[in-house]
């Protein structure tokens, strides 16, 4: 997050009402968070594609698109963000096959974008967050809750995940911390899941992301007294 990154100040957010930050704006999952917290949150849209994060931004009241390098920021990229309410983090990789075929690169970039980078933009992030006794969302997966054949180093990370996120809500009670396990979802990330897999897309048995969205709004808007810990979301056979 260095020189392509517009600053938070130069947006025209209203902080009036509350903020929320979602990585992976720009499609999929992280797109559909966006849209379901629009009517009741101004928006940051993070992501690596500016051209995607403006034209949702664009929809969206309060929204201001946010092109960012996750594996590469600092404390000074976000010193004028000077609000933050909620903490979405929906970017992710996948990279499918055998532990046998799995390169160290294959496992420190699946860490670095999956666990590393949202423990430390969390960590950067803590000060508002506290301030606010704010809500740190973390898109799972089913592979965080068990594990099937060639999705090892995947699971991996996001059995780390889920980790982090309880090591979170232990360590911070003023937060709420949800960690959400979606079923296969029609996003982009899907179809190249799929084509790792070299199987068919069938885009009536996934999820939609919209479906996933509301989840997640759900669990953010929901009453001070109550604190979901974790949504597991399943496609429905069809």
């Amino acid at each position: 997050m260095r020189d392509e990154v517009r600053s938070p100040a130069e947006s025209q957010v209203n902080t009036a009402r509350p903020v929320a930050l979602v990585t992976g704006a720009s499609s999929g999952i992280g797109s559909a968070i966006a849209r379901s917290l629009a009517p009741t949150h101004d928006l940051l849209l993070g992501g690596r594609d500016e051209t995607s994060l403006s034209l949702l931004a664009a929809e969206l009241p309060g929204a201001q698109a946010w092109p960012f390098d996750l594996t590469n920021t600092a404390s000074a990229d976000l010193a004028t963000l000077s609000r933050l309410d909620v903490l979405v983090h929906s970017a992710g990789v996948a990279l499918l096959g055998p532990l046998s075929q799995a390169t160290d690169d294959d496992w420190r970039r699946t860490f670095e974008v999956n666990v590393f980078a949202v423990a430390e933009l969390t960590r950067l992030l803590l000060p508002r967050l506290r301030a606010a006794a704010g809500q740190v969302v973390l898109v799972n997966s089913g592979a965080g809750l068990r594990v099937n054949p060639g999705w090892g180093v995947y699971a991996a990370s996001k059995y780390a995940l889920r980790a982090y996120a309880d090591a979170l809500r232990a360590d911070e009670p003023a937060l709420r911390v949800t960690s959400v396990f979606p079923g296969r979802t029609d996003t982009p990330m899907q179809q190249e899941v799929r084509r790792q897999e070299g199987g068919d897309y069938d885009a009536t048995q996934y999820l939609d992301p919209a479906s996933v969205g509301r989840a997640v709004a759900s669990a953010v808007l929901a009453t001070p007294d109550a604190h979901i810990t974790e949504l597991v979301i399943r496609p429905q056979p069809r």
